[in-house]
């Protein structure tokens, strides 16, 4: 029996050095394929290092450069925290000073993206706590929204805007009325709608923050956003009375 039990070893050995190698390589060609998948869940991968708990930026940054991104990051947190009260959300920060230390980690022309749900990438045009803050109210959003329950995407996108409090995009807080411009008909509800009408039309963000300040000032700003956040949660669908008429 003692040379079965060896040979049993040997195999499982070689099969559990088989997977290993597959998973490797799996992740591998993953990294390669998406880099701002691989640099969220592995920063150090792509020569970013950690700046402070959940923010990486690359080397080489001037102490005032490093403060910069703190303070980016530390505003942008607050904004997000002011808006509903908590913070449930906490994204990775992978901050690129440089388009080089961008494009490695996967990114693109736009200043910011979430990624997954998990980290917030800024570009060198992103450094900005309003930038920031719109990324991560898409995080927060999302993490609140826990069955999974989906929103439109001018939805989310104008709350974002809204959370950062974006002067390209809306009035003062002392305005009346917030909107600059005013939608005129439905706005994109997924996100290849919203990719394609943002990519055409530079006031769609403008139009999707009027609409969400508007629901906002007439259902009780905070409060009736969790409530919908709640309803969102127990199945009910999106409320049509929220879409622009």
């Amino acid at each position: 029996m003692q040379p079965m039990r060896k040979k049993s070893h040997k195999l499982w050995a070689r099969l559990l050095a088989i997977l290993t190698a597959l998973l490797v390589a799996a992740g591998a060609g993953v990294a390669l394929a998406y880099p701002s998948l691989g640099s969220t869940f592995c920063p150090g991968c792509y020569g970013l290092t950690e700046l402070e708990e959940s923010v990486h930026t690359e080397d080489g940054l001037s102490g005032a450069q490093q403060e910069r991104v703190r303070q980016t990051v530390r505003q942008a947190r607050r904004l997000v925290h002011d808006f509903y009260g908590t913070r449930r959300s906490s994204p990775t920060v992978l901050a690129c000073l440089t388009e080089r230390c961008y494009e490695r980690i996967g990114g693109g022309k736009e200043r910011g993206i979430a990624v997954l749900n998990r980290s917030v990438m800024l570009s060198p045009r992103g450094i900005d706590p309003v930038i920031a803050a719109h990324e991560m109210s898409h995080v927060e959003l999302h993490t609140r929204l826990t069955s999974g329950a989906g929103v439109p995407q001018w939805f989310d996108e104008g709350l974002a805007v809204v959370v950062a409090d974006d002067p390209r995009y809306l009035a003062p807080k002392t305005a009346a009325d917030r909107c600059l411009v005013t939608p005129s008909g439905p706005l994109p509800a997924t996100l290849d709608e919203w990719l394609n009408a943002a990519s055409k039309d530079v006031t769609t963000y403008a139009k999707s923050a009027c609409q969400v300040s508007r629901w906002l000032a007439a259902n009780d700003g905070r409060t009736g956003l969790l409530a919908l956040i709640d309803d969102l949660n127990t199945g009910r669908p999106f409320p049509l009375s929220a879409h622009p008429a």
